[in-house]
């Protein structure tokens, strides 16, 4: 079986597009979407569209959750929660409503944004220190806690792992199709940063009790995402979808 893993599209629909396009051309057999999808000042709407389309099995994000949860104060204060929510409208948000937190396939693969306690914490970066550093086993362990799937998927960070643990289990992080580098005050301030404004997914490849994981960059027209996302005032994001770096 061949599976497309993805996370973290932010309503960057012409980076969809292009993973999408990449995925079918290697045959894949199903497609995951590990959250986090519509919140972003590009295209949610269309994002929804394309998700629908293509018949992806998708689990809720913490920015997901955010949005469905968006109290009429903080639509009035954050333009980007506002612009999302009123693209998505009634019946996206009930179907958003409707996504699992968590999800397994079978006994082999599970699916999570986040950690299991925590939708908006990362499962394999310790950034106490404002940077991505990667837990050790006995940390990544412990937030898996009982979950005894071979494979592990999450999202959040941005950034694309795989790693092995002493149990076994492959923690695989795709990386985000839609924005490659950001700050962020959760748990603590920090920034994430790829350095390259490519789309970014993992294609898993399971056959007769043997596995790759193969980590995969996809070019796409960045400008689009970038003009949109000044056309709603995010300058923020326009450099980021541009460089895979945040602005200084």
């Amino acid at each position: 079986m061949k599976i497309a893993i993805l996370s973290d599209i932010k309503s960057n629909v012409y980076a969809l597009e292009a993973v999408i396009a990449d995925a079918k051309s290697r045959s894949v057999d199903a497609m995951l979407n590990l959250g986090d999808s519509f919140y972003g000042p590009i295209e949610p709407r269309a994002t929804y569209n394309l998700i629908k389309e293509n018949q992806f099995i998708t689990i809720s994000g913490n920015e997901d959750r955010q949005v469905l949860e968006a109290t009429p104060a903080q639509l009035e204060e954050n333009e980007t929660l506002r612009y999302t929510y009123n693209q998505l409208a009634d019946d996206v948000l009930y179907w958003i409503q409707d996504l699992s937190f968590e999800k397994l396939i079978g006994p082999d693969y599970y699916m999570i944004h986040g950690t299991y306690m925590d939708d908006s914490l990362y499962m394999l970066e310790d950034v106490s220190s404002g940077k991505p550093v990667l837990k050790n086993d006995k940390q990544i362990l412990e937030i898996i806690d009982d979950i005894k799937s071979t494979f592990v998927m999450c999202g959040n960070s941005g950034l694309p792992r795989c790693t092995t643990l002493s149990s076994g289990q492959v923690v695989i992080n795709p990386g985000a199709v839609g924005l490659q580098a950001f700050k962020s005050n959760v748990p603590n301030d920090h920034i994430i940063e790829n350095n390259t404004p490519d789309a970014s997914y993992v294609i898993l490849n399971v056959e007769d009790n043997q596995y790759s994981v193969e980590p995969i960059r996809v070019a796409y027209d960045y400008e689009k995402a970038a003009l949109k996302a000044e056309e709603n005032n995010r300058a923020d994001w326009a450099h980021s979808l541009r460089t895979g770096k945040v602005l200084n």
